[in-house]
């Protein structure tokens, strides 16, 4: 909250500057923060507001003379002083007041609180008797404007021109003379101001003190954000691990220290963890941190201590053994325990990798060469019945950011199959945009059974995400759906996968809407999900939306593939030169139908053509679809597009020398039919009346 809160704060104040003409359109206003301070700093600022000029139209000059002395008294000025101004609706009486600017002192009192007051915080409490509302209790105020106090007062708290320093390296209470003495007089006291050199200070530090060892810092960004946060004056100590506790998992040791401790894992020359920690403190000791790091040593023993007993007593069981404590978790109310969770993915995982398997059969893409793809729909259940298992073992119930990661450790101890250890792993992936996809079938098809099942589930029993609600991160699941299937590649039937996942919930589905209109929803969320994966590589969500109305398609990689080559097509002038007609053909069909009350829709009769161009349209059309449907059914979505681009010249002939609404009912009909060819022809790629501009 800190950054969010101190970049809050820098944007109302601003804006307020901005409003009254105190700061310019291109000023800047930097921000800083530390664990005790949020810190804004605005320069350039005018002395005072500058002068105005205020014209207020008032009644009639022949006005009765109480609306005008009414007029005169609400503007502060007397008849006098108004000005006589001809206007279109005749002559009127003026009041123009010259408005003296404020000294910018003066405005900032009474806009600084009003800015404070303005910040928004996730969280945020009263202390004391004032009903002033803010993230942490205020202790002081330290406002500048120069070398001057600029006084004001914020709940209980007067601000003034005092600041305190560091807790405990700082001699006590600091007067600042100007705003040019802040910075310097705070780093004399041991606090450094600025978030971005604490966080270099931290990492270059800690890169120095492991390199003296020959060793390596463990990259983690977040917990150099996260010590940034905590400290005001960073300094940064190794401390050591003992041996015994080297033997428990990497992800073990680097939970402890990184989730728990905030401490960074240090690597030796292999890549492996080396029995170091690096901690950053708040203090300088006399024994040069002696004292310091013998604690922080002593409080993850213990801690290690802990996951080592919790490591020992969940291998005295296997993992099928904790199956049954599952039946005591709840997944939710409404859709039963963790075990009944895990008997769908079971079921569902096993249907998914043998739908994959069916529909890829030339899949063998691999990130490992040495490493045989496996394609075991038995391994795929045996991963998805166990893949929840950890849950209830002693290890992630201490460190639950280790859910998955322990279940893989606990059945490669029980012997079971390497594709099933790696399923169990990454079942939860992947959890953000960030995150890497699973590439392995076993575990795309076990990380797909869990997504699907959670979005089945929570459709069935109508709990769907709202515009500012998403409790149960379902569209992180579908996102998730959508990454798992595009970026391996995968050519899966989603509307069989939503069948068998809506089977799981069977005696939860209402009978209204029911199975069919939940997998139809659930379909039309894929899709919006997909818009958002598409929309980082530049694709427009209409060509999604328009994809997706073809019947059948629910192939993310062939609606993937085919709103690419949409795009492209497009492009062309070719395309959009048949969008155009399209729009023109679907508009003239609309309004015609609407009048005469039915619909045209079949073939039209060559025996009624009166015009060369009508049965050259009619015959390239023909030659167009018959071009089209062999390129669908190879998905080459190229060569689609370009059977579609022959229709441009024969569609432009047809609208200019063809008269559709001619006199005779018979060859207007025959020509309405025509039209309707072209839409349905145009409407085997993607539905053209969804594309936009």
């Amino acid at each position: 909250m800190q950054a969010g809160g101190a970049e809050a704060l820098a944007a109302n104040i601003l804006s307020q500057l901005r409003d009254v003409q105190l700061a310019g359109a291109s000023e800047e206003a930097e921000y800083f923060y530390t664990p005790r301070r949020l810190v804004v700093r605005v320069r350039n600022l005018q002395r005072r507001e500058p002068d105005i000029t205020l014209e207020r139209k008032g009644p009639r000059v022949d006005a009765p003379q109480k609306a005008i002395d009414g007029f005169c008294k609400s503007a502060d000025v007397t008849r006098d002083e108004c000005v006589e101004r001809e206007t279109p609706k005749g002559r009127f009486l003026f009041a123009v007041i010259e408005k003296k600017g404020r000294l910018t002192n003066d405005r900032l009192a009474d806009l600084l609180p009003k800015a404070m007051a303005a910040v928004s915080w996730p969280k945020s409490m009263r202390w004391e008797e004032s009903s002033t509302r803010w993230v942490r209790p205020i202790r002081s105020i330290l406002c500048l404007l120069g070398g001057d106090v600029v006084p004001f007062r914020f709940g209980a708290v007067e601000s003034g021109r005092t600041t305190l320093g560091h807790r405990f390296l700082s001699s006590g209470t600091l007067t600042i003379t100007d705003v040019g003495s802040y910075e310097p007089t705070l780093g004399s006291e041991r606090v450094m101001l600025n978030p971005q050199q604490r966080a270099l200070n931290i990492a270059d530090a800690a890169e120095k003190l492991v390199r003296s060892e020959g060793l390596s810092i463990e990259p983690d960004e977040s917990l150099v954000i996260e010590n940034t946060g905590l400290i005001e004056w960073p300094v940064v100590r190794m401390g050591t691990i003992d041996e015994e506790f080297m033997g428990l998992p990497p992800e073990v040791l680097r939970s402890a220290m990184g989730k728990h401790q905030r401490y960074f894992g240090v690597l030796d020359e292999a890549g492996r963890p080396a029995p170091r920690f690096v901690m950053v403190a708040n203090i300088e000791t006399d024994d040069d941190s002696a004292a310091v790091i013998a604690g922080n040593e002593r409080v993850l023993r213990a801690r290690l201590a802990d996951a080592q007993f919790f490591w020992d007593q969940d291998r005295r069981q296997k993992l099928e053994d904790h199956l049954p404590a599952l039946e005591g978790v709840v997944f939710h109310a409404r859709l039963g325990s963790t075990a009944d969770k895990a008997k769908r993915i079971e079921m569902l995982a096993r249907s998914l990798l043998v739908a994959i398997r069916d529909a890829n059969p030339h899949w063998i893409r691999s990130a490992d060469p040495n490493r045989a793809l496996e394609l075991n729909p038995d391994q795929a259940a045996r991963a998805g019945r166990l893949c929840k298992a950890d849950l209830v073992t002693e290890m992630v119930g201490e460190f639950p950011d280790l859910q998955g990661i322990m279940g893989s450790y606990y059945a490669r101890a029980d012997g079971e199959a390497e594709a099933v250890c790696n399923a169990i792993q990454e079942h939860y992936a992947p959890q953000g945009p960030s995150d890497q996809c699973p590439w392995e079938p076993v575990s795309v098809a076990v990380a797909l059974a869990d997504k699907l099942d959670t979005l089945a589930g929570f459709f069935a029993i109508d709990e769907r995400p709202t515009g500012s609600r998403d409790p149960f991160a379902l569209r992180r699941a579908a996102l998730g759906v959508v990454r798992l299937i595009l970026e391996n590649g995968h050519r899966l039937p989603l509307s069989n996968a939503l069948s068998d996942a809506l089977a799981g919930y069977e005696d939860r589905l209402p009978p209204e809407p029911g199975a069919l209109a939940t997998k139809e929803t659930l379909l039309a969320f894929l899709a919006d999900r997909l818009k958002v994966a598409l929309r980082n590589r530049g694709v427009r969500h209409d060509l999604v939306s328009a994809v997706f109305s073809v019947d059948g398609e629910d192939d993310l990689v062939r609606a993937f593939n085919r709103v690419v080559a949409l795009a492209g097509f497009l492009e062309l002038e070719e395309g959009a030169s048949l969008l155009t007609a399209y729009r023109r053909a679907a508009n003239i069909i609309r309004i015609e139908e609407k009048k005469d009350g039915q619909r045209y829709e079949g073939r039209a009769d060559p025996a009624l053509f009166t015009e060369a161009d009508e049965r050259t349209l009619y015959e390239r059309i023909a030659v167009a679809r018959a071009d089209a449907d062999i390129a669908l059914q190879k998905e080459s979505f190229g060569v689609v597009m370009a059977a579609m681009a022959t229709l441009r010249e024969p569609v432009d002939a047809f609208f200019d020398n063809v008269t559709v609404n001619c006199d005779d009912p018979a060859l207007r009909r025959n020509r309405l039919l025509m039209l309707s060819r072209i839409r349905v022809t145009l409407d085997m790629v993607a539905d053209f009346s969804k594309i936009e501009g």
